[in-house]
């Protein structure tokens, strides 16, 4: 492909983000940092684009890597990267890459948003969980981004050496979300032969990158750690009650973040000491114990925490209008804000939701509870996937004791 001159780039780019409709008060801020680098280049007598072009034109005006080692770095320099970075981008794929779109919509082609509904229907005809179905349609539009920045308006103009440039914009991405894309692209290839879109099985033809969920380590937490976590929790105020009940069934049933935000009043059982409920994963029903520190919890939060709204859901957002989480929502900014109230690291490892129910896997399994046992009350259909939990070091186990009695009990 014909080398373009910064110039030109710059004015394709322009263009492709004036197709996916940037607002004009971002166009504006984009165009002076575009004159900014044009003048910088001019100055060097360079005339094509270049990383270390760009990096050199940002260090000069903004000090920006100087201040990233003084750990000053704010929001603003950061974007002065981004901006640089979407032109290197543009330069290698020809094409801006999702995380600089600011549209979450941006199906412009009428066939493919028809196609988008089309894919959804196969995707829940496949008896896919909600959310599995949401993120193959996420993908999905990706790739259909992808398709209109390179002037293609068919699914029959899709040709192997397309699917593999939109491959490589994935180059630098952890092989885990590479290996995700794949599949839900293959997945969409599938359906696009079975609905006769294309004659050609690209989804037998595209790579396989095989990661083993036996060669991740799973994040957990001590014991030290899950009482400062949860001490910094506000238990006297509305929000309080929802969020403590909310950690509590991660770390003490287990439950996966997008279980807990899709609970209803009448999955509690509470004579039986009981919470039942269908799990969207696996489409199978879940009995888990209702234990008294998680029943007390919820209880509270129902009686002096959770709005008065007319939802069956039982966790809501604290704000107007009272809405159930949206479906997706992984509450890290839940977690996150009681780990910064507790002072607690959060650049060593992952320390999302799901790190509460890998720590409750990683407790049973020093325990000596069976896989098997651990598999059920995960909700995983075989062992496979709770044998990640061996990888965890044993002294770690040692320190994830996650026996609430005496520490957090009842007020």
């Amino acid at each position: 492909m014909k080398k373009l001159l910064l110039t030109e780039l710059i004015h394709d780019l322009e263009q492709e983000m004036l197709r996916l409709g940037y607002s004009n008060r971002s166009m504006y801020h984009y165009r002076r940092r575009w004159r900014t680098l044009l003048q910088f280049a001019k100055e060097r007598r360079e005339l094509f684009y270049s990383e270390q072009l760009g990096m050199d034109c940002i260090e000069k005006y903004f000090n920006v890597f100087e201040k990233d080692a003084n750990r000053g770095l704010s929001e603003k320099n950061a974007g002065e990267l981004r901006i640089m970075r979407m032109i290197g981008d543009f330069q290698l794929h020809n094409t801006i890459l999702r995380p600089f779109c600011q549209n979450k919509y941006l199906l412009t082609n009428s066939a493919f948003s028809t196609l988008r509904k089309q894919f959804q229907s196969y995707c829940e005809d496949k008896g896919l969980s909600k959310a599995t179905t949401n993120m193959r349609i996420q993908k999905f539009s990706r790739f259909m981004d992808y398709l209109g920045s390179q002037n293609i308006t068919d699914c029959k103009e899709i040709t192997l050496p397309l699917i593999h440039a939109y491959i490589k914009t994935w180059a630098g991405y952890a092989y885990t979300t590479i290996e995700q894309n794949i599949v839900c692209i293959r997945f969409f290839f599938r359906f696009l032969l079975d609905i006769g879109e294309v004659q050609i099985d690209f989804a037998a033809k595209m790579p396989r990158i095989q990661i083993r969920k036996q060669t991740h380590i799973p994040s957990v937490w001590t014991k030290d750690e899950l009482q400062k976590l949860i001490s910094a929790i506000d238990r006297g105020s509305p929000k309080g009650k929802r969020d403590y009940a909310i950690i509590l069934l991660a770390c003490c049933l287990g439950m996966r973040v997008s279980y807990i935000i899709n609970l209803k009043k009448e999955d509690f059982h509470w004579e039986d000491k009981k919470l039942i409920f269908i799990q969207s994963k696996t489409k199978t029903t879940l009995s888990l114990p209702l234990t008294q520190e998680v029943g007390w919890a919820v209880i509270e939060y129902l009686q002096y925490g959770r709005p008065s709204i007319d939802s069956p859901y039982l966790f809501v957002r604290h704000y107007a209008p009272f809405s159930p989480f949206v479906e997706g929502s992984n509450l890290y900014k839940l977690i996150s804000r009681y780990m910064g109230l507790a002072h607690l690291s959060r650049l060593k490892k992952k320390r999302g939701m799901h790190s509460l129910r890998h720590t409750m896997a990683s407790m049973l399994l020093e325990k000596d509870t069976p896989l098997s046992t651990i598999s059920d009350i995960l909700g995983h259909i075989d062992t496979n996937s709770t044998a990640v939990y061996l990888k965890v070091g044993m002294q770690k186990l040692k320190e994830c004791a996650l026996f609430f009695e005496g520490d957090f009990h009842h007020d």
